[in-house]
C-alpha cells in the first residue's frame, strides 16, 4: 500500500465585500490575469473559475461578486448567485480587508456564512499595509465574527504569505480527480476574458455614472498567423453614457481600445487589432432577456 497522500481536488469560493481584493487574489494564485480588477465596487459579474494544479491536488477557485445590498435587478442576480454558489462548493475563503477593523458588511456576510454547512476559512488580505499598532485589534474584530474559522494572513498585491496559501486550502478539500488538464488556468472561453479586459479599461477611465451601466460583448474574433482581429460592442443604458464612452472626437474610445489591446496581446501572445462599437440598450440591467443576451446567469 502506497504511503503517498491522496490527490485532493475541489471548489473554493472566494467571498467578501466589494473591493477586498478577490480578483487580485485569484490572479495571483493562478499566476496569470484572468479576472479584472478595479476600485469600482461590483467589478466581478460573471462567475469566474481559476484553476491551480499542484502535485498534491487541484484547487478550483471561484471568484464571486462582492456581497452588498443590491440596487437593481442585475445586482440582485449577482448577490443571489454568489449565495447559491456557497452551498455548492467544498470550502469558502471569506476574504476581508485586514488593514482595517471589521465593519457592518463583514458582519452581515459572517452571520450568513455561520448558518451554512460549508466550511469557512477567514482570509485577512492587505497585510502589507496593516498599521502595526492596530494589528491585534483588527485581528480580534474579525475573529469575533467567526470564532471557529481558521485565520490566514497574506497580501494578494505583494504576494506576502501567498506561497503557503494553497497548502492551507488543500487539506479542506476531499480526495478527488484532476477535474481540468494541469495546464489550464481558467475554464472561461478566451472571448469572455477579452470582453472583461475591455470592461476593465472602462471602469478605470470613465466617470462614476458609467461603469455599472456597461456590458461588453465580443462579436467576432478573426485569427491569422500574423494578427488577431477582435470586434466588440460596448453596451450602455443612456445616450449620455455613450457620449462619455466615445469622448471628445472619439478620444476616450480610442484610449479604452489602446489599453485593452495591450492587455489582449498578453492573452493571445501576439499582435491584436481591436475595433469597438458603442450601443445604447435602455434599462438593460433591469430587463431579463437583455441580461440573458449579454451572458448573465439569471439563476444558479
Amino acid at each position: 500500500m502506497s504511503g503517498e497522500p491522496e490527490f485532493r481536488s475541489g471548489f473554493v469560493a472566494i467571498l467578501g465585500r466589494p473591493n477586498v481584493g478577490k480578483s487580485t487574489l485569484l490572479n495571483a494564485l493562478v499566476g496569470q490575469k484572468i479576472a479584472i480588477t478595479s476600485p469600482v465596487a461590483q467589478t466581478t459579474r460573471n462567475r469566474l473559475r481559476g484553476i491551480l494544479t499542484l502535485p498534491q491536488g487541484q484547487i478550483i477557485l471561484v471568484d464571486t461578486p462582492g456581497i452588498h445590498k443590491p440596487h437593481h435587478r442585475l445586482g440582485e442576480i449577482l448577490v443571489k448567485n454568489a449565495q447559491t454558489l456557497v452551498r455548492a462548493v467544498d470550502l469558502v475563503l471569506f476574504l476581508v480587508d485586514g488593514s482595517q477593523p471589521a465593519g457592518g458588511g463583514d458582519q452581515f456576510i459572517a452571520e450568513w456564512l455561520a448558518r451554512q454547512k460549508t466550511p469557512v476559512l477567514l482570509g485577512l488580505n492587505k497585510q502589507d499595509v496593516v498599521p502595526a499598532e492596530q494589528a491585534e485589534a483588527i485581528t480580534a474584530s474579525y475573529q469575533a465574527l467567526l470564532p471557529t474559522a481558521p485565520l490566514l494572513r497574506f497580501s494578494a498585491l505583494t504576494g506576502q504569505g501567498l506561497a503557503e496559501l494553497p497548502s492551507q486550502l488543500l487539506p479542506w478539500l476531499p480526495p478527488g480527480p484532476c477535474y481540468y488538464p494541469p495546464e489550464m488556468v481558467t475554464d472561461q472561453p478566451e472571448r469572455f476574458i477579452m470582453a472583461e479586459l475591455i470592461r476593465e479599461q472602462i471602469l478605470h477611465l470613465t466617470r462614476e455614472e458609467v461603469p455599472h451601466a456597461v456590458a461588453v460583448v465580443v462579436d467576432r474574433v478573426e485569427e491569422t498567423p500574423q494578427i488577431t482581429r477582435i470586434f466588440a460592442t460596448i453596451v450602455v443604458e443612456r445616450p449620455s453614457q455613450k457620449a462619455i464612452i466615445i469622448g471628445h472626437q472619439g478620444q476616450m474610445l480610442k484610449t479604452i481600445g489602446t489599453q485593452a489591446r495591450q492587455e489582449m496581446q498578453k492573452l493571445v501572445s501576439g499582435p491584436v487589432y481591436l475595433e469597438l462599437f458603442v450601443k445604447v440598450e435602455p434599462k438593460w440591467r433591469q430587463t431579463p432577456h437583455l441580461l440573458r443576451d449579454l451572458g448573465y446567469r439569471l439563476e444558479s
